[in-house]
């Protein structure tokens, strides 16, 4: 399967881009940065997370001029040296009056909130393993995910708290009730722990740290287990990243939720380790984001797609955007079309998009500066350092050269230990000497540069065709009255699967079916064509912004 070209020989600003290092006896394409000096992956094998992190505060003279974090609703604020004693005090708590021990799982039932570092941390460093989950997940979800983790303690918000109570697992509340005399929170914990004692932690990089479950997008979650070694991993080059495209001293904007694997390894962890500042938003919603960007001068904030859609379709005004420099897009495809009207309706601003996935702890892919997003404005950047990949035909199992679309297969030192409780789906994911199947359909191109076409499983299969809903998806989002789209396979007795559409029409718009349908037709091949159009007031997704296509196909 041969993919399109995109704008094939322009030259990337960085010399480290100019070739893609591909081995055509191997098949294999290999990061083309090399970590140097401090910015080396950590090797020793007694290491774990929080001890890492910690290690990366600010030393004690300035951490108390450093902030933290800080929450966009109260303006409260942490510092790094009060982060760092509520840290030490949570582990002290968990460990002398609940006790937890090494390989404890903590299942965390709560959205964004200023001490959410602090609990995933004081988590990590007293040895226990962390599992999180959505709050709005249905009481069933939550139960599953419990007994599934082999959770021991949970620590959940109060508004989370009820969803619990049938699994009788002792549950700390996140902040105090003055009503509820009888709960324990970690604000109680952090206040009355702080001169216990915690003992010497004898982790490794081996061990588990996280069970993280995957959105199901397409089918059931499923439990990632990864080790410290991935966490420390990612939260390097995350450091890395940071340092190298001069992000270090900006103010940084958190709406992505923390018990997702890219809110989790971003400010959970991995940018108190560049000694950021974060403001944290407890959801995502508009104007409040857009109010916090102007209050906070906010310059740097890692987004996903909804979220760059939202920014470009906004039409009101009175805020001022002129601190923003940088945007990042991950979690699910940012399409071109998007990119590029986000790109004239805010020049100043960087625009760089990014890929991984919950199984290689979130890092796989990325962009190094604007020069190079510009250029290759449909990829999603170059791997990481400490990375390699193939594309795998997936008739043939045959490694591709540039330009040949396949199965992506990443290997580096992210790529979690395996899924919890299921050989099977492990085997099938983790082949050959390490390497992981994505499920992603995409290519590289003759600079090495990544580019994702769709989910391999979401491909609708028409008449031999594979036609990809992401690239359906960008041409809706392109009509000026239609806010959102999705598209999903519908079965067809002659073709085996035709595409359909899901439509979020803009308020007073009129537009009818066979309006979608001609609008499309006329810039696709004839199988690529919409044959069904059904109107709906939101396209169901995930927290991190996936579409949920399975709810959408149970609908049709």
């Amino acid at each position: 399967m041969d993919a399109s070209r995109n704008e094939p020989g322009t030259e990337s600003m960085l010399s480290c881009r100019r070739k893609s290092n591909y081995d055509p006896k191997t098949g294999i394409y290999h990061s083309l940065i090399q970590l140097e000096g401090s910015h080396k992956i950590p090797t020793t094998a007694n290491l774990d997370t929080a001890t890492f992190v910690l290690s990366q505060f600010p030393s004690i003279d300035q951490s108390d001029m450093k902030v933290a974090v800080i929450d966009s609703a109260t303006n409260r604020r942490l510092t790094y040296r009060e982060l760092r004693r509520s840290i030490h005090s949570l582990a002290a708590g968990l460990y002398q009056r609940f006790g937890v021990r090494k390989g404890d799982v903590i299942f965390v039932l709560s959205s964004n909130s200023i001490i959410y570092p602090t609990i995933c941390l004081a988590i990590l460093l007293v040895g226990g393993v962390l599992t999180t989950s959505n709050p709005i997940n249905t009481e069933s979800e939550i139960t599953k995910q419990v007994l599934d983790s082999g959770a021991k303690l949970a620590i959940a918000a109060p508004d989370a708290m009820h969803k619990l109570l049938s699994t009788g697992i002792p549950t700390i509340v996140t902040t105090r009730d003055p009503l509820n005399t009888n709960e324990v929170s970690v604000e109680e914990l952090i206040d009355s722990c702080e001169s216990m004692e915690l003992p010497e932690n004898k982790q490794t990089q081996s061990d588990t740290a996280a069970i993280l479950y995957s959105s199901g997008t397409t089918g059931t979650s499923k439990g990632v287990i990864l080790t410290h070694g991935n966490l420390i991993s990612t939260i390097t080059l995350l450091k890395w990243a940071a340092e190298t495209t001069s992000a270090k001293d900006d103010i940084f904007l958190c709406f992505i939720p923390m018990f997702h694997i890219y809110g989790l390894v971003f400010f959970g962890l991995g940018l108190l380790c560049a000694n950021t500042t974060t403001v944290l938003m407890n959801r995502f919603e508009l104007q409040a984001m857009l109010e916090a960007i102007q209050t906070h001068k906010v310059n740097n904030i890692p987004s996903v797609p909804p979220v760059i859609l939202a920014m470009v379709k906004y039409n009101g005004g009175g805020y001022d955007l002129s601190s923003l420099k940088s945007v990042g897009s991950g979690a699910a495809p940012l399409s071109k079309h998007v990119a590029s009207r986000f790109r004239e309706k805010f020049p100043w601003v960087d625009l760089k998009p990014g890929y991984g996935l919950t199984e290689s702890c979130g890092a796989a892919a990325f962009f190094v500066s604007s020069e190079e997003a510009i250029a290759r404005s449909a990829a999603s950047g170059g791997l990481f350092p400490s990375f390699s990949a193939k594309v795998v035909d997936f008739e043939s199992g045959i490694a591709q050269p540039p330009y040949s679309a396949g199965e992506i297969w990443l290997k580096g030192p992210t790529v979690m230990k395996g899924y919890l409780g299921n050989e099977a789906a492990t085997s099938a994911t983790i082949v050959s000497d390490g390497w992981l199947r994505t499920g992603d359909l995409g290519y590289f191109d003759e600079d090495g540069y990544l580019f994702i076409v769709d989910r391999i499983k979401e491909l609708i299969k028409h008449n031999g065709y594979q036609v990809a809903p992401a690239e359906l998806e960008a041409i809706l989002l392109n009509h000026p009255h239609i806010l959102d789209a999705a598209v999903i396979p519908l079965e067809d007795e002659d073709a085996g699967e035709v595409p359909m559409a899901y439509v979020v029409r803009a308020t007073g718009s009129e537009l009818g079916e066979d309006q979608v349908m001609q609008f499309v037709a006329g810039q696709v091949a004839p199988y690529k064509k919409i044959k069904r159009v059904a109107f709906i007031n939101e396209i169901p997704k995930s927290a991190a912004g996936k579409i949920l296509r399975k709810d959408l196909m149970a609908q049709s």
